[in-house]
């Protein structure tokens, strides 16, 4: 193992691949066409800036949800 790495776990080390999977797949399969569809390069950049907003919006409401279900498990576990 790298020596950097030592003090992490399989599970951050699991957690950290899958996020920059993630992220690419997001480049590949999202940003790109939305950045090819147009031509100007005002539109491209707009495309791709909304895409990246859209999909921060989506991931922002996904940990909300997460951590709603956590809190509501929580509360049930410990009654």
């Amino acid at each position: 193992m790298v020596d950097g790495l030592k003090h992490l776990s399989i599970t951050e080390i699991t957690l950290g691949v899958t996020a920059f999977v993630s992220a690419v797949a997001f480049a590949i399969f999202i940003v790109a066409p939305s950045w090819s569809s147009y031509g100007r390069l005002w539109e491209r950049i707009a495309a791709a800036f909304l895409s990246i907003y859209i999909g921060a919006a989506l991931l922002g409401v996904g940990i909300a949800a997460g951590v709603g279900v956590i809190a509501v498990y929580l509360q049930f576990a410990s009654s």
